[in-house]
């Protein structure tokens, strides 16, 4: 750790053991893990069947393992195609210096208090050093969910990476690769894609790029050598986190001007999904009909999350800085080794690298693990029409899920096995709400997955469950506890006076 936060190495040690220890008399006073309790599935061959895989080991990945867990499924896999601690974007792509979400919630803690990142924190740091703490830095939140996996003992399997999800009977058949496996391919009951904020989808690349040689552009998700942009002119595309992030990367690694072009005529000030999240909130949006969630969905994406406060002032300080609205690209074009941007203003800029923070799009056509019948995958483009006005091509490719998180069939019968697939990732936004991707309600989401696969599994093999309460026979009662006593013999008849009164 390399923090701004003087504690004593072997005192922040040793309370990290006493948490830990909390932590595992927590999990036993909650009688954790329960057994196995799930009916062992036989394939032909005798090759092992998975009642779960999951794909991903980065925030989501684990809370879910964790629940699926603890609802006594014990028959998991859980794989991440990146190497131990580099899972999810935090050290990746990401590159803002904290986290927006407040440090209070309590993220992927699954209502336990020894789980929390509050903590974790106190016990290395102290309590007036949460006091004093305003936002989580960004790399801490990567030690956290170490940790968090490592004293709950989840088994990730890294450098797996999954390449197809095909069906196999009433199975699906992962395809495997990478340096951190031997196997080939398993088999699996049911898959869960916990695969984060790109999990059903692509970095948004516009296509005013698409001409443009790769070594003059980057998206933010992409690895972007910063350190190359000293003294270069850098354009920032957008006016989000992300594009934000990095032009402030670009900006502290040196470069000589960083210019947002946003196609926005103001910029977006109000994060306004964070002034109705509640407990009401979550769990009412997935019983809302679909104009009602279309609707605020809807209105999320247009009035746009804004970047945090600290992120644009980050860039700000610079004077080297630039934002310019209303200035939408529209083409680009090189001249000599300089890129020529021409805006929507009618006006060209000149740079010497661009970078696109233009998001991540959802599109299940694009994921490569479904590929062959992802264009079987119902979308809310299918399934609803919006009103004149509220049209959003982009909201409309998310999947329309079950309430299960699972993908529904654009036609009855084409593709059964879909109801196998769970998509818990940010695709599931629109159907479900914000529970399977983001801090504020990623337990609630992955108790509500590990509730709905445990239903599943039962009533799929309900005849052997009725099966094990038949043959169930281990006694209760030994015939020792009791003796047996005749009634006492009755009088012949009742006395007159008796008679009289009844």
């Amino acid at each position: 750790m390399s923090y701004n936060v003087q504690t004593p190495l072997q005192s922040a040690a040793k309370s990290l053991q006493e948490l830990e220890q909390r932590v595992r008399d927590d999990l036993a006073c909650l009688c954790y893990p329960p057994a196995n309790w799930v009916v062992p599935t036989a394939a032909d061959g005798g090759e092992t069947v998975h009642d779960v895989v999951v794909i991903g080991g980065g925030m989501c990945g684990l809370v879910a393992s964790f629940a699926l867990i603890g609802a006594g499924i014990q028959n998991i896999r859980i794989f991440d195609r990146n190497q131990p601690g580099l899972e999810g974007p935090w050290l990746t792509y990401a590159r803002m210096e904290t986290l927006r979400s407040p440090k209070q919630l309590t993220g992927p803690a699954y209502g336990m208090a020894s789980l929390t990142f509050r903590a974790w924190y106190i016990a290395q740091f102290g309590n007036e050093a949460w006091a004093s703490l305003d936002k989580i830095p960004r790399p801490m939140w990567m030690d956290y969910l170490r940790w968090y996996r490592k004293v709950l003992a989840l088994p990730v399997e890294n450098g797996v990476e999954v390449k197809t999800i095909l069906p196999e009977g009433e199975l699906m058949r992962l395809t495997l690769t990478g340096e951190g496996t031997t196997e080939t391919s398993v088999l699996a009951r049911k898959v869960v894609m916990a695969t984060g904020r790109d999990g059903m989808g692509h970095p948004s690349i516009p296509d005013f790029v698409k001409d443009l040689p790769q070594k003059y552009w980057a998206h933010s998700a992409h690895d972007i050598d910063f350190a190359a942009l000293r003294g270069k002119r850098v354009v920032v595309v957008g006016v989000g986190a992300s594009a934000v992030d990095n032009a402030a990367e670009a900006l502290e690694a040196g470069a000589a001007e960083v210019r947002h072009l946003i196609r926005r005529k103001e910029m977006p000030c109000v994060n306004k999904l964070m002034g109705i999240g509640s407990f009401g909130f979550t769990a009412a949006f997935p019983q809302l009909d679909d104009a009602r969630r279309w609707q605020i969905m809807n209105y999320s994406l247009r009035t746009q999350t804004p970047a945090p406060r600290g992120s644009t002032m980050r860039v700000s300080r610079h004077p080297n800085a630039s934002f310019h609205f209303d200035a939408a690209v529209e083409t680009t074009e090189l001249d000599g080794d300089e890129i020529v941007i021409n805006t929507s203003q009618g006006k060209a800029v000149r740079a010497d690298f661009l970078i696109l923070g233009t998001g991540f799009g959802v599109d299940p056509l694009a994921r490569k693990e479904l590929d062959g019948y992802a264009g079987k995958i119902l979308l809310w483009q299918d399934r609803y029409t919006p009103p004149v006005g509220e049209e959003n091509a982009y909201l409309g490719k998310f999947p329309y899920l079950a309430d299960d998180f699972t993908f529904l069939e654009r036609e009855p019968g084409q593709a059964p096995w879909l109801a196998n697939i769970h998509s818990f990732n940010s695709g599931a936004a629109a159907s479900l709400g914000k529970v399977s991707g983001d801090i504020p309600g990623i337990s609630e989401g992955a108790a509500w997955l590990a509730r709905e696969i445990a239903a599943k599994l039962y009533t799929e093999n309900f005849d052997q469950y009725w099966q094990r309460l038949l043959d169930y026979d281990t006694p209760e009662l030994r015939g020792d506890e009791w003796t047996a006593s005749p009634l006492p013999d009755a009088p012949a008849s009742l006395p007159a006076s008796r008679l009289r009164r009844s």
